[in-house]
């Protein structure tokens, strides 16, 4: 279903854990300190050439000020220039910190050269605030060293993904977007869907667009159905187009003309392979993680001309619709992103299972949870998220590793629009949609107990959607 692409270049991504005491100036004393690292290259690592390595995580000193986020570099030449260096910036009791340290390797001592690092603290002002050490436990923190490294593929920015539909009977496909407008929080949706039926009688193009006002109603209009007219990029109905870079149409009383500027790496709400292989009974993917449109949408009450607006397309391919499901695409700011899929499938034994969540945060670049599965199926059916769907209101809440999640979804009936599907098997399902609807994130991660780690609070910005049979 996607088109064949080059072989990337590797980069590297570990994470470090080191424990020790540092000593503030003017303190008689030393204080425990513990510094959690996530450590991200460019290239490959290898040991005999000196790397630039990018570091995230998180510093505690006992009784000084809260626990701190740090960032800064890392270099990384244990053979080259024998040493490891590290630079971190970081902000407790009020003030910005820097902490300069270096392992200096030596053959005669290679464990304890490679273990232990000596370090200087130094404030805005550039004076001396503290000197300290730092260790890393052979016994305790190899095992997890060595598993957390990853050698993902470099960025590549969004895919180019091709048409899925081959003229199979049974098959539906979908081109969605959704975009809100800043200035006046009007909510957009464009739907684009090529539908097969079952019965092979041909597939037909139809969808629809809707404007949604800050305080509601929502207005629509559809298109179609008719012929499928073959596109080698996107959708293509009468009047309508969807493709990599520009929505066009003309619906009813409604045109719109957007271009679209996808702005990161494909996020794969499912697992990539779900995608690629359609096994399940569909999947979703979003190839830009996040958009900005510009252009103009009009209508009836309705003069948008966009600048750069937030929003995202996505797309479907499967069998059909869930036979319960709801969805949530939210855009954090600052880059972050979070998607989230919930459905109770329709196949006979897959309907008995819990809703299975899909769910992919994309936060400071990096995608949590790191394999696509986690969420759904956890580990051997346990840790699964779990979802309680239903409306004005649902919640997905799930850990997976030192982190956990909740979302929290308002779908006021106001500012919600129900619309009817029917499925390649002819069977028809209603799905109620809010492009303004308002959602609670709230990220933690354990730290000898759960502590915040980021919250986010959307209003009449958040996309969600829940569509039932």
């Amino acid at each position: 279903m996607t088109e064949r692409r080059p072989m990337a270049k590797r980069r590297t991504r570990f994470t470090e854990t080191m424990t020790g005491s540092v000593r503030l100036t003017g303190e008689r004393e030393t204080r425990p300190v513990r510094l959690d690292l996530e450590v991200r290259t460019d290239t490959f690592l290898l040991p005999w050439r000196t790397t630039e390595a990018r570091v995230r995580g998180r510093l505690r000193v006992c009784g000084w000020g809260e626990e701190a986020s740090v960032e800064g570099e890392m270099e990384i030449s244990p053979l080259a220039r024998r040493r490891i260096g590290y630079r971190l910036s970081f902000r407790t009791a009020g003030r910005t910190y820097l902490l300069d340290g270096w392992k200096s390797l030596s053959p005669s001592r290679p464990l304890h050269s490679l273990t232990v690092l000596p370090f200087t603290v130094h404030d805005d002002a550039q004076q001396e605030a503290g000197r300290g050490t730092v260790r890393f436990s052979l016994a305790g923190a190899l095992l997890p060293f060595l598993a957390s490294f990853r050698f993902p593929a470099a960025d590549r920015g969004p895919e180019q993904l091709a048409p899925g539909w081959n003229g199979r009977p049974g098959r539906t496909e979908v081109w969605y977007t959704t975009v809100t407008e800043p200035s006046t929080g009007t909510g957009l949706w464009l739907h684009h869907e090529v539908t097969a039926p079952e019965d092979g009688s041909g597939g037909y193009a139809h969808g629809w667009v809707a404007v949604c006002p800050p305080g509601g109603p929502v207005a629509h209009a559809r298109f179609g159905p008719e012929p499928v007219t073959p596109d080698a990029t996107g959708f293509r109905a009468t009047g309508v187009a969807a493709g990599p870079g520009r929505l066009r149409g003309s619906c009813g009383p409604y045109t719109w003309d957007l271009t679209e500027d996808q702005e990161g790496p494909t996020l794969h709400t499912f697992p990539a392979w779900a995608w690629r292989r359609p096994l399940l009974p569909a999947a979703q993917i979003v190839p830009g993680g996040r958009a900005r449109y510009t252009g103009t949408v009009r209508g009836p009450g309705t003069d948008l001309t966009l600048a750069g607006a937030p929003g995202a397309t996505g797309r479907i391919y499967g069998h059909g619709n869930a036979r319960r499901w709801a969805w949530l695409h939210a855009d954090l700011g600052g880059g972050d992103v979070l998607e989230v899929v919930v459905a109770v499938a329709r196949r006979r034994g897959l309907d008995r299972l819990p809703p299975l969540v899909f769910l992919r945060l994309r936060r400071a670049g990096r995608d949590w949870p790191r394999r696509g599965t986690r969420t759904a199926v956890g580990w051997f059916g346990l840790g699964r998220f779990r979802a309680d769907v239903g409306l004005p209101s649902w919640t997905v809440a799930g850990r997976a590793g030192p982190r956990r999640i909740r979302v929290t979804v308002h779908q006021p009936e106001e500012r919600t629009l129900a619309l009817e599907y029917t499925d390649p098997d002819g069977s028809r399902a209603v799905c109620r949609n809010s492009v303004t609807a308002d959602a609670r994130v709230v990220l933690e991660r354990w730290w000898g107990g759960w502590r915040p780690e980021a919250a986010w609070t959307l209003r009449g910005t958040a996309h969600a959607e829940v569509g039932e049979r």
